[in-house]
């Protein structure tokens, strides 16, 4: 880790180029992001450097996607953000709202073209894939099988030991729609996805749970053994040495880009450009990689061996279901409150 972060280093010295006007911009950056581990490799093994190599202070805003996006819209007219970091669903629906600014320069940049957005108003820095985590080490004192399939999380051995994000979350909204694709639906009817949810993914839910620091906590209590999440909260847990593993279910897992954008303001700092920018260097590439489990996407990036377990790489991405945001975000509000009133109350 430690070559990496001299590597980073080096890197993003390179990248103060970009920012020839950082000293007569802000001091301080604001950056909207994720939480709990996120936030953890991005203070230990990001921030730091650029902070050096742009003489500016890096103010993080830890929150989930529709927090960030909230954020955005309370402040309108009046921007504090500088740069949010959110899911692609949550992204499409800032890009829509005008919050986004436009990213010069990535023309030159070998992205995969799932990383790019219309117009270049944001980018994705990562891929995730949506499936199964599993405490390995209580599946094999009860001689369990791992996971399998989307359909475990019917399975009543589970009751009360399954933890899924709320449909407010990607995490746990990707999941109904798995479970509606696998039984006649889609993005455009999902009612077989709530009909299971109801009546037979409920009974095993011991927690909707938005929060990735109270997830690990179930699963550190003991109280939690099966789980809906992503390769990079997975990986990351992982890490710590806690024995849970992730699972690309049969039926297959769910694209989650983790994407950025610099946002819309007047005066806008070019060094919201940079840091966005700056994510998307080979050498920051791979420490999302390692630290977080996040898919490149960089198209020539030179993966090292070891790296990239759990991580959509290859045929593993290729195989990935991409969720149609455009039709998912005009029912999301409806299918919210429709989740309140019939699954989560």
């Amino acid at each position: 880790m430690t070559h990496l972060r001299l590597l980073c280093a080096a890197s993003l010295a390179a990248l103060a180029s970009l920012s020839s006007q950082a000293s007569a911009q802000p001091t301080t950056l604001y950056v909207a992001g994720y939480g709990g581990s996120y936030e953890k490799t991005m203070r230990d093994d990001v921030i730091p450097a650029f902070e050096q190599a742009n003489g500016v202070k890096v103010q993080y805003v830890a929150g989930n996607s529709t927090d960030t996006l909230a954020k955005l819209q309370a402040q309108k007219g009046n921007q504090q953000i500088d740069v949010a970091i959110v899911d692609d669903g949550p992204m499409y629906q800032a890009i829509q709202l005008g919050f986004c600014g436009k990213l010069d320069g990535l023309a030159s940049i070998d992205l995969y073209d799932a990383a790019r957005f219309k117009d270049d108003r944001a980018v994705a820095i990562g891929i995730v894939a949506t499936g199964l985590m599993y405490n390995t080490k209580v599946f094999a004192e009860k001689g369990w099988a791992p996971p399998t399939s989307w359909n475990d999380l019917k399975d009543p051995k589970y009751r009360q030991q399954l933890v899924i994000p709320p449909i407010n979350n990607t995490y746990g909204l990707e999941a109904l729609l798995m479970l509606a694709r696998m039984n006649g639906g889609n993005e455009a009817n999902v009612d077989a996805g709530f009909k299971i949810f109801k009546n037979d993914v409920n009974p095993n839910v011991l927690a909707y749970e938005p929060s990735p620091g109270k997830m690990t906590e179930l699963f550190q209590s003991g109280q939690a053994a099966l789980a809906v999440w992503g390769t990079g909260r997975v990986q990351s847990f992982a890490n710590t040495g806690f024995p849970v593993d992730f699972v690309y279910p049969k039926e297959g897992a769910a694209t989650l880009l983790t994407t950025a954008c610099p946002i819309a303001k007047p005066n806008a700092s070019p060094l919201a450009t940079a840091f966005v920018k700056m994510l998307l260097d080979p050498k920051i590439q791979l420490v999302l990689l390692k630290e977080y489990g996040y898919g490149p996407v960089l198209k020539s990036l030179v993966i090292p061996e070891g790296l990239g377990k759990m991580a959509p790489i290859g045929e593993r991405a290729a195989k990935l279901y991409n969720p149609d945001w455009a039709v998912i975000n005009d029912k999301r509000e409806e299918w919210t409150k429709r989740w309140n009133r019939e699954v989560e109350r």
